[in-house]
């Protein structure tokens, strides 16, 4: 049976609900030549199809499948735990707002001290949570949200498969893009706000949850800028600045049709909010018209760009942090690799031998 990915009020209810049904698959396939207790395991699987009434009770019944004899259960259940402990703290409003991202930041904020086999049973347990729930969300059209979580450019193991440098756009690939930008073709609707919305997201190199986030109510006109009032993760308050000459026109168009009851900035039709995989969608028809084709060809690309033409411009590393809303410096670094300037430095160091 399919459930519709959000049917909880809540969203670490949600969560729960899902680590419910997936570990109760896992429990049903694993294998069970060593169950000492049969019994046992039948009342943990009417528990788990019940649900659950927190995390630790979850832990609790893996605990005892363990006991039991399904010690394989505990490479998945471990790594989960921790990771519903530290999603819920940002309180999202659905699941559909963790991506590759999310993820990542979490392994490498809760797994540095951890050895590589066991990041290898955390990346994996990351991986088949959110395939489960590939194959298992429908809503009641029959459609279903796809993660597509792979985390194979996740740097955190020690081997020849290091981090790969993020996708972004070489400049003349953004110029063909920013001009495929304009003559996309979309519905008379849809035509601005899709392209004020990656817009917003090129210039201003915010993620796609954020930029579909935004409230009316977040975008100030100042002077010849907009200011946005961004709730980042964890509901971190932060702004960011366009220049209003990027998105004025499109702008202008776009509230005079959206719909004026719904307080989100980026809608549907039938006034909903917008989904990521619509944000993929638009992303998938200009870079197709652009002519640019990348490893990685979502829209978080757009705030890699964005990121790289920051840092090479003003070689400033907490600019970038601040503007990228990174929580660690760290993570900005990354983008000190394309710096050729620093590197020709490099280059030079046996000049005078």
């Amino acid at each position: 049976m399919r459930y519709p990915l959000d049917n909880k009020k809540k969203f670490n209810n949600n969560l729960l609900f899902w680590l419910d049904r997936f570990v109760k698959s896992k429990l049903t396939s694993l294998s069970n030549r060593h169950v000492t207790n049969n019994k046992k395991l039948s009342y943990i699987i009417g528990m788990l199809n019940r649900g659950t009434k927190n995390i630790d009770e979850l832990k609790q019944l893996t605990k005892d499948a363990r006991n039991i004899g399904l010690i394989g259960i505990n490479t998945y259940i471990n790594p989960l735990v921790k990771f519903y402990k530290y999603i819920i703290q940002f309180n999202y409003k659905s699941i559909k707002y963790i991506d590759e991202e999310v993820l990542s930041e979490f392994l490498a904020s809760q797994t540095g001290s951890l050895s590589d086999a066991t990041k290898k049973n955390y990346r994996m347990s990351l991986v088949a949570f959110f395939s489960f729930i590939d194959k298992q969300n429908e809503d009641k059209k029959g459609n279903s949200h796809q993660f597509r979580i792979e985390l194979k450019n996740w740097g955190g193991l020690k081997s020849s498969h290091a981090t790969k440098l993020p996708s972004h756009m070489r400049d003349e690939e953004l110029k063909r893009f920013l001009d495929a930008i304009e003559t996309t073709e979309f519905k008379n609707y849809a035509r601005a706000k899709n392209r004020l919305l990656i817009k917003t997201i090129l210039y201003s190199g915010m993620r796609v949850s954020e930029a579909l986030g935004l409230h009316v109510k977040d975008v100030i006109l100042e002077d010849d800028f907009y200011v946005f009032g961004i709730k980042g993760k964890g509901n971190k308050p932060r702004i960011a600045m366009i220049k209003s000459q990027y998105l004025k026109k499109d702008l202008q168009e776009w509230l005079h049709v959206r719909d004026k009851n719904s307080l989100f900035l980026f809608q549907s039709r039938t006034a909903k909010p917008l989904t990521q995989s619509y944000v993929s969608y638009i992303m998938d028809k200009i870079l197709i018209n652009a002519g640019v084709r990348k490893e990685k060809n979502g829209a978080h690309m757009l705030r890699h760009t964005f990121a790289t033409k920051l840092y090479q411009k003003n070689r400033d590393l907490v600019l970038v942090q601040e503007a990228l809303g990174h929580a660690d410096i760290n993570t900005s670094r990354i983008y000190t690799h394309f710096d050729k300037e620093r590197l020709k430095i490099a280059a030079n160091t046996m000049d005078d031998m």
